[in-house]
């Protein structure tokens, strides 16, 4: 399977490093940068089309960044991003202080708006129903993605916040289902 993610364009909450969550937060307006990683970006899409499905979750900020691509994406929910619960509408700063490490090193453990366990159980399942699928296009959000790279790397979600994906990062993943599984599989024996 090959799946290109693109991080949805910046709001004014990315703006200020305050977490969304499920907040549905239209995008800001465009900025020059803005407009000339898409170009980049959409370049680099038409080279990976065709696309068996274009898919973006259900929050305002991923659909327009899609259209502003040049996209009308089926909306998923699997795709919405994590609910960070009391922390929504808060600098990041606040998730920091309060689980500091652990949220480096140990997020699966952790529990926000909804479980870090569930969160990871969307990504499994978001694979399972797309896995007949070839080439994907994903609008999604930050955690979103991160915790799936995560997950294609180590079979589970702890290293998402070990890496940084920018707002309108373009990335492409190639995987095999079959070898995935039996990566979950072995480190689970352990």
């Amino acid at each position: 399977m090959r799946i290109t993610l693109i991080r949805h364009l910046p709001t004014e909450w990315n703006r200020k490093t305050w977490l969304q969550g499920r907040r549905d937060i239209g995008l800001a307006p465009l900025r020059e940068e803005d407009r000339q990683r898409i170009a980049v970006n959409r370049r680099q899409l038409e080279k990976l089309a065709p696309f068996d499905a274009v898919l973006a979750s259900m929050l305002t900020r991923t659909r327009q960044t899609a259209r502003l691509y040049g996209y009308e994406a089926d909306t998923e929910s699997l795709l919405d991003e994590l609910d960070f619960g009391p922390f929504e509408g808060q600098p990041k700063a606040a998730l920091l202080e309060k689980y500091g490490s652990e949220w480096v090193e140990t997020p699966k453990k952790l529990t926000l708006g909804e479980s870090m366990q569930d969160f990871e159980k969307r990504i499994r399942t978001f694979l399972d129903k797309y896995r007949k699928q070839t080439n994907l296009l994903v609008f999604g959000h930050g955690s979103w993605i991160r915790a799936f790279l995560s997950y294609l790397d180590y079979g589970h979600i702890n290293e998402m916040n070990k890496v940084t994906v920018e707002n309108n990062c373009c990335l492409t993943r190639f995987f095999h289902l079959n070898h995935l599984k039996r990566r979950i599989e072995d480190c689970q024996k352990y």
